[in-house]
């Protein structure tokens, strides 16, 4: 009977329930709150974590553990920027304090979408050294889906 249950496949279309969490803990994490609903293959996951979906049953819950660098790569050194204060000052709110640890929105070159950083190193009032790497770059990440729709 279950084999009626449709499966993930490449373009699917999911209503899920899920955590990303590194050995710090949770990056994100949609189970307090109402699902998430995406399309596979639109860039919405890393194409790691993906794969991962492809072939589930709708009503699957499950977890898996991603080894260092798997899910969203290895850490880019060239990813870390001192961003002068002028230039943030044009960017975003002029009157932002920027403390080590916040994480800061930016817009995309095209202006149509958004892209974060994080505050690692603060210079006087001169520059911003921000880590554009993603929070779970080069680490161990585990991944807890609960598949509730698949279109």
């Amino acid at each position: 009977m279950s084999s009626a249950l449709p499966r993930v496949q490449a373009g699917s279309f999911l209503t899920l329930h899920y955590r990303l969490a590194g050995p710090a803990g949770n990056i994100i994490n949609t189970f307090p709150d109402k699902p998430a609903t995406l399309s596979l293959g639109a860039g919405e996951l890393s194409p790691a974590v993906e794969q991962c979906l492809l072939g589930l049953e709708e009503g699957t819950r499950t977890t898996f553990e991603l080894p260092a660098g798997a899910a969203f790569g290895e850490r880019n050194p060239d990813m870390q920027q001192w961003l002068a204060r002028k230039m943030l000052m044009e960017m975003s709110d002029p009157d932002e304090r920027y403390s080590v640890g916040n994480v800061v929105q930016f817009p995309t070159p095209d202006g149509q979408g958004r892209f974060a950083g994080v505050v690692r190193q603060v210079r006087d009032d001169a520059a911003v050294l921000f880590d554009f790497n993603h929070p779970l770059a080069g680490q161990p990440v585990t991944f807890e889906v609960h598949l509730i729709g698949v279109l």
